[in-house]
C-alpha cells in the first residue's frame, strides 16, 4: 500500500467517525427542539440532555483532524477547494459557532428556552447540509478552470438534482442515525415513553434514507457515468450495507436487540461510506485532482500518518472512557447521577 492510499484511508476513517458522532449529536439537538415545539419535551428532553451534556464539546474533534489532514496530506486541495468552498464552509463554520453558543445559553442559562433550542436544532441540520455540498462538487461538472484558477458554477450546482439529493440524504442520515441510537439509549435509561417515541422516529426516517440513497445512484448515471460504473463494480459492498439496513430496521420494528441494531447501523454506514470512497478513487475533485497529483512529500506524509494514527489511538480510548463513565454508566443513564450542568 502506497502512502497516498494510506493517507486517504486515515482521513476517511476520521471523517467516518465524525459522520457517526456528529449525526447523533445533530439529530439529538433537532429532536430536542422538535419536542419543545410540539409540546413533547416532557418525553424527550431529559434523555437527550443526558446524552448531549458530556459529548457535545468533543464532536468536532474528528472534523478538525480531517481538515488539518486533508491540507497536510494533499496541499493541492487548498488551491482547488479553497475559493470554491469559501461560501459553504464559511456557512458551516458560522453555524458551528452559533450552535455552540446557543447550546451554552440553553444549558447554562434558561433551560427549555424554545428560541435557543430551535437555533441549536436547526443548525444541526444546516451544518451537514452545507458540508455535503463538498461531496456534490467533488463529483465533477461544477468547477471550471479559468485563467488557471478554479471557478465554481453556483447556478449549475444549486440547480442540479444531485446536489439536493445529497443534501436530503445528509439530513435523512443524521435523523435516522440519531433516532436509532437514542431508541437504544432511552431503552438503556428505562425511559419507555422516550424509547417508543424515538423508535417511531427511527422507523419514519428509514424510508427517506433508503429512497434518497437509491435516487443518488440513479442520478449518478446521468451526471457522471464513470463514477456510476465504479459504484456498480463494487455493488457487493453496497449490497451488504443494504442488508444491514434491513436487519437494523427489523430489529427496531420487533423491539429486539437494540444494542445490536446500533452496531449494525454503524456497520451499515461503514460499508456504504467506504464503498463510496473506493468508487471515488483516485479523484479528490473529478476530473481535475487525484490523490497522486496533489500529494505531499514523503517525509511529511510519514510524519502525518504517524501523528494521525497516534491521535486515533488517543482519541478512541478517550471516547471509550467518556462513554463508559457517563453515557453507559447505569446511574447516569437512568438519571440518578448528576450531570455536568446540575
Amino acid at each position: 500500500m502506497n502512502l497516498e492510499v494510506l493517507g486517504i484511508i486515515v482521513l476517511w476513517i476520521f471523517l467516518f467517525g465524525y459522520v457517526i458522532v456528529a449525526s447523533i449529536d445533530f439529530g439529538a439537538g433537532f429532536f430536542n427542539a422538535y419536542s419543545l415545539l410540539t409540546n413533547k419535551s416532557h418525553i424527550l428532553s431529559n434523555i437527550i440532555q443526558r446524552y448531549l451534556s458530556p459529548v457535545w464539546e468533543v464532536t468536532n474533534v474528528f472534523l478538525v483532524f480531517f481538515f488539518v489532514g486533508i491540507v497536510g496530506f494533499f496541499p493541492q486541495t487548498a488551491f482547488y477547494y479553497g475559493t470554491v468552498l469559501l461560501v459553504p464552509v464559511s456557512i458551516a463554520i458560522i453555524l458551528l459557532a452559533v450552535r455552540g453558543s446557543y447550546y451554552a445559553f440553553e444549558s447554562y442559562g434558561s433551560r427549555g428556552h424554545k428560541g435557543y433550542a430551535f437555533a441549536y436544532g436547526v443548525s444541526g441540520l444546516l451544518i451537514p447540509s452545507s458540508l455535503s455540498v463538498v461531496l456534490t462538487i467533488s463529483e465533477g461538472g461544477f468547477v471550471d478552470i479559468i485563467d488557471d484558477l478554479p471557478q465554481l458554477d453556483f447556478w449549475a450546482l444549486f440547480t442540479s438534482p444531485l446536489t439536493w439529493s445529497i443534501v436530503l440524504l445528509s439530513i435523512a442520515s443524521v435523523l435516522y442515525i440519531s433516532a436509532v441510537f437514542l431508541t437504544w439509549y432511552a431503552w438503556k435509561a428505562q425511559d419507555w415513553e422516550a424509547h417508543e417515541l424515538m423508535r417511531k422516529y427511527a422507523l419514519i426516517w428509514a424510508g427517506p434514507l433508503i429512497f434518497m440513497a437509491v435516487a443518488i445512484i440513479i442520478q449518478m448515471q446521468q451526471h457522471n457515468p464513470d463514477r456510476f460504473r465504479n459504484m456498480i463494480s463494487i455493488w457487493p459492498m453496497f449490497g451488504i450495507s443494504a442488508t444491514l439496513f434491513l436487519m437494523t430496521v427489523w430489529l427496531i420494528w420487533k423491539k429486539r436487540g437494540l444494542g445490536l441494531s446500533v452496531g449494525l447501523l454503524i456497520l451499515q454506514f461503514l460499508f456504504a461510506f467506504f464503498a463510496y470512497g473506493i468508487s471515488h478513487y483516485p479523484y479528490l475533485l473529478y476530473p481535475h485532482l487525484t490523490i497522486y497529483e496533489g500529494f505531499t512529500n514523503q517525509e511529511m506524509a510519514i510524519s502525518l500518518v504517524i501523528a494521525f494514527i497516534a491521535g486515533l489511538c488517543l482519541l478512541i480510548p478517550s471516547l471509550y472512557l467518556l462513554f463508559r463513565l457517563f453515557l453507559f454508566n447505569k446511574e447516569y443513564v437512568t438519571g440518578n447521577q448528576k450531570d455536568f450542568h446540575a
